[in-house]
């Protein structure tokens, strides 16, 4: 599996360090493979309304793979923050699919048949899938639509383009409420969300009216804080296109070249609202890793897949809650794939956005080889590995014995967005 491999490189990779191997004594190992959902999940991920998390979840020794079956549906997610994401994502599709048996929408529907976009009823009722909500083509830059999409235009109506707009921005209102990512790669909500999108910008069906209250898993999304204010705010009001201008303009106020700015906000596979947080995390950690941040930034620009950009975006906030609830961060160096930050109590810091750490050979010789390369260079601090997720009992126990101290579920001490 390419993409345990790769992440499960990304810790060996950080425990790395120049310097002579130290021999290995004989020990017991954990050998990583199928475990019980019940034994790496809380009982409220376990299963819900719509949902239920399959046996076996898959572990490498680093991440968990798991497969949810839904009423929507199956589908497979790689980390425990994106299968906290993908709940979210499954309880906002079940309160887009109320809205969609609802009198108002049906009304909505009937009232775009007699407006001036004649094909808005199909679009309604079969949203083009995308994360846009706007038909390729027809839609193709809002500003040269023009009046070809209609043979029957109202000159008293607003300009095609403007509703056009106004679905994108139905849709960041129905997700923003219900607590998703308008950006999200799951091609289920998207056809919600696009489809009650146009049926409140075309048929006037009121975002409001239409979901408040919001319950279940959706509604439990929307308990804020600073940090989450902080991004939705953008996500609210800002279309992607800005979204991808603003991230662009914080990175380039904390002082990266513009060269590797561009490189990172053009990577394919971050979501505009990641390119925010990862700037806005970023940015706040203050002027001293100023090269790390750049260093970090170049090798997110290289994630393969929304995996791996799910790495980098919670690496960059893991980073910015140390610096805000422990100490500031005065150095940040990229060990391959992960961030090794220095900080102002004179800490070693692994920010490892990883699932569930077990005891195996290549983590026991490379744990030996981090404590060598550190008494090497005179460092006398302490060594944490801060991890999402948790350690095995044996894996924390192995690497406290070298110094190493695991401080487990960080998100629970911080606000770290899935």
């Amino acid at each position: 599996m390419k993409k345990a491999r790769l992440l499960s490189g990304a810790l060996l990779f950080s425990l790395a360090a120049a310097g002579a191997t130290v021999a290995q004594q004989p020990e017991q190992y954990e050998e990583p493979g199928d475990l019980r959902p019940t034994m790496v999940l809380p009982a409220e991920l376990l299963r819900g309304s719509y949902y239920q998390v399959q046996s076996p979840v898959v572990s490498d020794g680093y991440m968990l793979r798991f497969d949810v079956k839904s009423d929507y549906g199956p589908f497979e997610v790689t980390g425990t923050p994106a299968l906290r994401k993908l709940i979210v994502e499954i309880g906002a599709i079940a309160k887009l699919r109320e809205i969609k048996a609802s009198k108002a929408f049906a009304s909505a529907v009937m009232d775009s048949a007699t407006g001036p976009l004649r094909f808005a009823k199909n679009l309604i009722v079969h949203p083009v899938d995308t994360t846009t909500g706007i038909p390729k083509g027809a839609y193709k830059l809002f500003e040269d639509v023009g009046e070809a999409v209609t043979t029957e235009r109202n000159p008293t109506d607003d300009p095609i383009y403007k509703k056009a707009l106004l679905v994108s921005g139905r849709r960041r209102d129905y997700a923003a409420q219900l607590g998703v990512d308008v950006y999200s790669s799951n091609t289920g909500l998207q056809k919600e969300l696009n489809s009650v999108g146009w049926a409140a910008a075309i048929g006037n069906l009121t975002v409001s009216a239409a979901l408040m209250p919001v319950g279940g898993p959706a509604g439990a999304a929307l308990s804020l804080t600073r940090w989450s204010n902080a991004v939705n705010d953008y996500l609210k009001v800002e279309p992607a296109s800005r979204l991808t201008i603003i991230a662009a303009d914080k990175l380039k106020e904390i002082g990266i070249p513009e060269d590797v700015v561009r490189r990172f906000i053009n990577q394919p596979h971050f979501t505009p609202r990641q390119y925010v947080v990862v700037a806005l995390a970023l940015g706040q950690l203050g002027p001293a890793p100023a090269r790390g941040r750049e260093a970090f930034l170049e090798v997110a620009s290289l994630a393969d897949d929304e995996v791996e950009a799910n790495f980098f975006t919670n690496t960059a906030q893991i980073l910015r809650g140390y610096q805000t609830t422990v100490a500031p961060i005065s150095q940040i160096r990229m060990n391959r794939r992960v961030a090794a930050a220095t900080s102002a109590n004179g800490s070693l810091v692994l920010a490892l956005p990883i699932d569930y750490v077990m005891w195996t050979p290549a983590l026991d010789r490379r744990s030996q080889e981090l404590v060598a390369a550190n008494r090497a260079s005179g460092f006398t601090g302490k060594t944490e590995a801060w991890l999402l997720g948790v350690a095995t009992p044996m894996a924390r126990q192995r690497l406290g014995e070298r110094g190493i101290t695991v401080v487990e579920n960080v998100n629970r001490r911080m606000e770290v967005l899935d």
